[in-house]
């Protein structure tokens, strides 16, 4: 690995990225289409810079939700790999935080959305927390 890249993959490592940087912003976000579509507590995608597809475009598979966001997903293991608001190409996509396969230099800063946050799951209570969006 070069300094400054950073690598992920899907489970099965059919699809395959690299990024040279992070947003300082990541959030763990609780609202209802996110806890399903990583099958979770909560989402956590950080936005990045420098996204390079290295291998697997071809497995890319789309749902784009009824508020026109779009999931991205590996087709043939399903992982859960990235979200991007209506109208975003695939280069702004926000990756799903767990498909680094690299420690990568990112701090969770807030919680988003926990007016939809599964009753089962206690928040972090030295985040900052957002009803909504930020």
């Amino acid at each position: 690995m070069r300094d400054n890249t950073y690598k992920g993959s899907c489970l099965c490592g059919g699809v395959q990225f690299q990024v040279t940087g992070f947003s300082p912003k990541a959030a763990h976000c609780h609202c209802t289409m996110c806890r399903k579509f990583h099958g979770a507590a909560f989402g956590t995608l950080v936005p990045v810079t420098g996204l390079a597809w290295l291998l697997g475009t071809d497995q890319l598979k789309e749902y784009v939700a009824h508020n026109e966001t779009t999931r991205t997903f590996c087709g043939h293991c399903g992982s859960s790999l990235g979200f991007r608001v209506k109208g975003e190409p695939l280069e702004r996509i926000e990756i799903a935080i767990s498909t680094f396969d690299d420690a990568i230099p990112v701090v969770i800063d807030a919680q988003i959305y926990t007016d939809y946050k599964a009753n089962w799951c206690q928040l972090q209570p030295q985040l900052p927390r957002f009803p909504e969006g930020r």
